[in-house]
């Protein structure tokens, strides 16, 4: 026995098979996550000593990520004394964003995280 209405005056029940109704609601939650996508973040770093082709490379594999519809976090790390010029760390990821202004986003614009690394995080376009 359920209360359908327990407001009204008296108040409805009625006789309901309780297995069948907890079935139907895990089908519901079923089709439900079907329907649902997934977005993983995948990172990719870069160092701002990193040479034009191992750079490109990397910004392949940043290509391959927001292609397959997952975001991209890419990481500028800084060692030693690198930190001082924190500047070409930007510049570089700026440069990141210019290559791929046709598939990506930015979703958060390069800044320092911790003392040594440097943030920004890459989505797929809307319309892609």
């Amino acid at each position: 026995m359920v209360e359908v209405s327990p407001n009204s005056n008296p108040s409805v029940c009625r006789v309901l098979d309780y297995g069948k109704y907890k079935y139907q609601q895990s089908k519901k939650m079923h089709e439900a996550k079907k329907k649902q996508s997934v977005i993983h973040i995948k990172e990719a770093k870069l160092r701002p000593k990193t040479d034009e082709h191992d750079y490109q490379t990397k910004v392949n594999h940043i290509k391959r990520f927001i292609v397959a519809g997952n975001k991209a976090k890419v990481t500028m790390r800084f060692r030693g004394r690198e930190i001082t010029h924190a500047e070409l760390g930007k510049i570089m990821l700026e440069r990141t964003v210019e290559d791929l202004k046709d598939i990506a986003d930015v979703e958060h614009r390069p800044k320092l995280e911790s003392r040594r690394s440097m943030v920004m995080i890459l989505a797929p376009k809307k319309n892609i």
